[in-house]
């Protein structure tokens, strides 16, 4: 390859001194990246291929040295593209955590809980030994989950403010980050605002929603007032939905599994142990308990 002097010596002197692009010549080929690029592809590189790809040339060395809105969040790249020096754009790693952020934020539907949890991230969970257990399940459910879809869910049961939503928000947000949809909601308020779907007869839509949904996290489940209805014909069909497709469910919950059938034979004008069974057979068949314990963290 030769140098680059030779290179300008090459160049048509006349236009050079024209418009005194010699020295911008000079300052291209002299740019510590682009000769790092040259050298490190010195057998393959020519003066022609060179002479040829001077705009690229000439547009990356610009890109490396002033601000350009249209490409804010990208790096100019130089690459050989059969004989000659091409450019590209790719994303810095600001841009692909950007584009990480917002794809997460799209599979990842929160229903009737905080927006804020699109930002929770399992790496900043403090891993104390009272969440030990917990965050070892969920690291073996997300290392299975790309190769095995179809896993048993997780049940974190545990006293008020231990940190079993944020928790379950970590692992919402890492499956959505792999593309998956995930539906993550408040029980107690979805079971209460259900009659909003008659209005508007979306109600099975809403359902199938939450049914079929790749990942389903139910948060806070017993803190509901239930009614037959609210039970039978929409907990318990979204449930039997996702056990019939083997589709990972999640729960939390302040009851434990042994005491939340209790509170499911109760509804507002009956009793019925029969129901509460079959519901708990399917939460059962769906998730494995783990407690959450620890210091009340909203205080």
């Amino acid at each position: 390859m030769q140098s680059i002097g030779d290179i300008i010596n090459n160049l048509n002197p006349e236009i050079a001194k024209k418009h005194n692009l010699e020295q911008i010549y000079q300052q291209v080929l002299a740019d510590e990246s682009i000769q790092q690029f040259l050298n490190q592809h010195k057998d393959q590189i020519t003066s022609e291929m060179i002479k040829k790809s001077w705009s690229n040339l000439y547009e990356y060395y610009s890109a490396q040295h002033k601000q350009d809105p249209v490409t804010a969040g990208y790096r100019p790249e130089l690459f050989l593209n059969h004989h000659a020096i091409d450019l590209r754009y790719v994303p810095d790693e600001s841009k692909i955590e950007q584009n990480l952020r917002a794809n997460t934020k799209k599979h990842l539907h929160l229903i009737n809980l905080p927006q804020t949890l699109h930002d929770v991230r399992l790496s900043q969970a403090d891993a104390t030994s009272e969440r030990s257990s917990a965050l070892t399940a969920i690291g073996k459910f997300l290392a299975a989950y790309p190769q095995n879809p179809h896993q048993k869910g997780l049940y974190l049961s545990g006293s008020f403010g231990v940190g079993k939503t944020y928790l379950l928000a970590g692992l919402a947000n890492q499956v959505a980050a792999m593309g998956k949809q995930v539906v993550f909601l408040h029980v107690p308020t979805f079971i209460a605002g259900l009659s909003s779907h008659f209005e508007d007869n979306s109600l099975q839509k809403e359902i199938d929603r939450v049914s079929q949904a790749d990942v389903l996290l139910l948060d806070d489940i017993g803190a509901e007032t239930l009614s037959q209805w609210s039970r039978d014909d929409v907990l318990g069909v979204i449930l039997q939905a996702r056990m019939d497709n083997v589709l990972p469910t999640f729960f939390s919950s302040n009851f434990a599994m042994a005491d939340l059938e209790e509170h499911f034979k109760e509804t507002k004008n009956a009793i019925d142990p029969i129901k509460a069974k079959r519901l708990m057979e399917r939460v059962r068949t769906l998730a494995k308990e783990v407690v959450v314990a620890g210091p009340n963290r909203r205080h």
